[in-house]
């Protein structure tokens, strides 16, 4: 059997927002019984048909990389995380829909994985007018996934979700909100299977089919994520 081409996706977010557990979810199709924190870098593996069900459908191999540690670690600690970060075709930014830090950690966790040979100097800002121009030029594919769903009371799901449905907007980026203990929110042919699906033909598509593949090491105009201010997280 002939070897599969890959890509390469990054999954990031705070420590305890699900990463370990969603990457199983998505690579075994089985929940993960006894998670436990990640020490330097996870690498999972989940096959996926590009483009299924078309002429041009081709089987390939998607490396889930979950990087752990803190958005706030020490600079040699990033340094060391840094080398995570090389040849990345797409990125997962993972967030917990019961604790709105880790949504604002977000960008944070972009802008290392993006810029990573620059220290962001930006300040997140609670109230105020985030500039989404700073990601306009990203040509890396991004996925926005909101994980707990389940321990959100259904009287307040619809005032959680549209706190965190900017999101995805700031990022172009599509949205998934499940729970990693329940495999059925990404059962085949539901609306996140879908996006899914879409997200993983974007990195390959990107990586295969453009003549560049913007990667992050040709990422264009960089250092426009190296300053100013990051505003409106949209909370109150």
């Amino acid at each position: 059997m002939a070897s599969l081409d890959r890509v390469k996706v990054l999954v990031l977010g705070d420590s305890g927002v699900g990463k370990s557990s969603l990457v199983h979810l998505l690579c075994q199709n089985q929940v993960l019984g006894n998670p436990s924190w990640t020490v330097g870098c996870s690498v999972d593996v989940r096959v996926h048909d590009y483009k299924e069900g078309t002429p041009e459908e081709k089987t390939y191999y998607i490396e889930l990389w979950d990087v752990g540690g803190s958005v706030g670690s020490a600079s040699s600690v990033k340094s060391t995380r840094a080398v995570f970060y090389n040849s990345v075709n797409g990125i997962i930014l993972v967030h917990d829909l019961t604790n709105k830090k880790s949504s604002q950690n977000l960008y944070r966790w972009s802008l290392e994985a993006l810029n990573r040979d620059l220290a962001p100097t930006g300040v997140l800002v609670t109230n105020g007018d985030y500039d989404r121009e700073q990601f306009a030029d990203n040509q890396i594919p991004l996925l926005v996934i909101g994980t707990k769903l389940d321990q959100i009371h259904e009287t307040k799901r619809h005032e959680v979700l549209t706190r965190t449905a900017f999101l995805a907007e700031d990022f172009n980026a599509e949205e998934i909100n499940l729970d990693c203990t329940n495999p059925r929110y990404l059962a085949a042919g539901s609306s996140n299977a879908v996006k899914l699906s879409r997200f993983f033909d974007k990195v390959i598509e990107k990586r295969y089919f453009l003549r560049d593949g913007n990667q992050i090491p040709g990422f264009p105009d960089r250092k426009r994520f190296g300053g100013g201010i990051f505003k409106s997280l949209h909370y109150d």
